[in-house]
C-alpha cells in the first residue's frame, strides 16, 4: 500500500528538518569537538576564542531544528515515534543529556571566575559535543538497519550496540567535526584571521578524510546488516549519494580558495545528500521491515493540521532564523560597552584629563636654593646669638 500524498509530504518535511539539524547543529557540535582537541589553556586559547565567536550567537537557536523534527515525527507518524522512543530510549536519553550538559558547560564557563572551574565547564562542553552526535548517530544506525520492531517491549540493546550502529555514531562525530571545521574556516576568513584559517583548514581536511573512511566502512557493514537499504542505495538513492560525495570533495577543494559562501554551500550539499540518500533508500518504510509510511501515518486530518501549524512556523519563525544568521555572518551580534550618558561624558573627559595631567606632572620636591637660604638664615641667627652672648659675658666679668 503506497502512502498518500500528504503522508509523503510529511515524510519529506521530516527529512528536511533532519538535514537542517545535521547541518546547523552539526557545525555547532563540531565547534565543541575542536574545542576538545585544541590543547591546553595557553595553546588552545586562540582556537577557543575563534570557536566562541562563531558558536555563541547561534548555539541555542540550532536546537529548534530538533524540536521541529520531533514534533513532525510525533504528529505525522505516532506509532513509529512510539516504537523508536521505547526501543532506543537509552541512546536518545544520553543524547538529550549531552545537549543539556553541553549547554550548561558552554554557558557557565563564560561566567566562572576561577581557572579550575572554567576548565571543568569547558571540558563538560567539549565532551558533551562528542557524546551527543555519537548517540544520535547510533539511533540513526539502529533505525536504518531495521533493528527497531513495531511493538518493542522495552529497550532493545542489540539494536543500538551493533557494529553498524556504533560505526554510524562515529561517522556522525567525524562529520560534525568536518562541518564545524568548514564553517570555522569560513568564519575565520570573514573575520580576517589567516592563522585560524590555516589552523581549521588542516583539521577540516583531516576530519573529512576520517569521515570518508568511516563512511566506506559503514557502507560495507550496511551490505550485511541492512539487506533492504543496501541495494536501494545503489539504485534510486544513488544520485543523492553522488551529490553528497561531489559536495564533500568540492568543499575540500574550495578550502584553498577565498570563496567562503561556495565552501559552505558545498558542505551543506554534502550533508543534504546523505540525508536525502537515506530517505530515498528507506522509502516506503519509516521503520524498515516493521512499519511503512502508510501504516504508521496519522489520520489525514491530523496531517493537514500539522501543515497549518508548520505553515505558521515558517511564516513567523523562519524569517527570524534568517535574520539571526544574517546578523551573525555580518558580525553584528557582538556585545559592546554602552556609551556614557551625555551629561556625564564631559565630566568623564575632564576627570580623565586631570588624571592624565596629574600623572605627567613632576612630583614636587624640596627646592635646593630655597633650602640653602633657609639653612643660611638659621645658621646666621644662631651665630649672631652666640656672639652676642659672648660679648655680654665679657662685659660682666670686666
Amino acid at each position: 500500500m503506497n502512502p498518500s500524498g500528504a503522508t509523503s509530504a510529511v515524510a519529506v518535511l521530516l527529512f528536511v528538518t533532519i538535514a537542517g539539524y545535521a547541518l546547523f547543529a552539526g557545525a555547532d557540535f563540531g565547534g565543541g569537538i575542536w574545542d576538545l582537541l585544541a590543547g591546553g589553556a595557553k595553546r588552545g586559547a586562540a582556537a577557543r576564542e575563534a570557536i566562541d565567536a562563531s558558536v555563541t550567537p547561534v548555539w541555542e537557536g540550532n536546537h529548534v531544528w530538533l524540536i521541529f523534527g520531533l514534533v513532525v515525527f510525533w504528529t505525522g507518524f505516532p506509532s513509529a515515534f512510539s516504537a523508536v522512543m521505547i526501543a532506543l530510549f537509552v541512546p536518545l536519553a544520553l543524547s538529550l543529556l549531552g545537549i543539556v550538559l553541553r549547554g550548561v558547560g558552554f554557558a557557565f564557563r563564560h561566567e566562572a571566575e576561577r581557572l579550575s572551574t572554567k576548565r571543568l565547564y569547558g571540558a563538560l562542553f567539549a565532551a558533551a559535543s562528542v557524546m551527543t552526535p555519537f548517540f544520535f548517530g547510533v539511533v540513526v544506525g539502529a533505525v536504518a538497519t531495521g533493528a527497531v520492531p513495531a511493538n518493542p517491549g522495552g529497550n532493545v540493546l542489540s539494536a543500538w550496540t551493533s557494529p553498524t550502529a556504533v560505526v554510524t555514531g562515529l561517522l556522525f562525530v567525524a562529520t560534525c567535526a568536518y562541518i564545524g571545521g568548514v564553517f570555522l574556516v569560513a568564519d575565520s576568513e570573514r573575520r580576517g584571521e589567516p592563522d585560524m584559517v590555516r589552523y581549521f583548514r588542516r583539521r577540516s581536511l583531516a576530519a573529512g578524510l576520517v569521515a570518508g573512511v568511516l563512511a566506506a566502512i559503514d557502507l560495507v557493514l550496511l551490505r550485511e546488516s541492512a539487506p533492504y537499504l543496501w541495494p536501494r542505495l545503489l539504485g534510486p538513492a544513488l544520485p543523492a549519494v553522488v551529490v553528497s560525495v561531489v559536495g564533500g570533495i568540492a568543499a575540500l577543494v574550495l578550502m584553498r580558495s577565498n570563496r567562503r559562501h561556495l565552501l559552505r554551500g558545498a558542505a551543506a550539499l554534502a550533508v543534504a545528500g546523505v540525508v536525502a540518500g537515506w530517505g530515498v533508500a528507506q522509502y516506503p518504510w519509516v521503520l524498515p521491515g516493521a512499519v511503512t509510511l502508510a501504516q504508521g501515518s496519522a489520520p489525514e486530518a491530523a496531517q493537514w493540521a500539522l501543515f497549518v501549524a508548520l505553515g505558521l512556523a515558517v511564516l513567523f519563525v523562519l524569517p527570524a532564523f534568517v535574520w539571526l544568521y544574517w546578523l551573525h555572518q555580518h558580525g553584528m551580534l557582538h556585545e559592546s560597552e554602552p556609551p556614557p550618558a551625555p551629561a556625564l561624558a564631559a565630566e568623564n573627559r575632564a576627570a580623565a584629563t586631570n588624571r592624565a595631567a596629574a600623572a605627567t606632572r613632576p612630583a614636587l620636591g624640596p627646592h635646593p636654593i630655597l633650602e640653602t637660604a633657609v639653612i643660611a638664615l638659621v645658621v646666621t641667627g644662631i651665630g649672631r646669638d652666640l656672639v652676642r652672648q659672648l660679648f655680654q659675658r665679657r662685659n660682666r666679668q670686666g
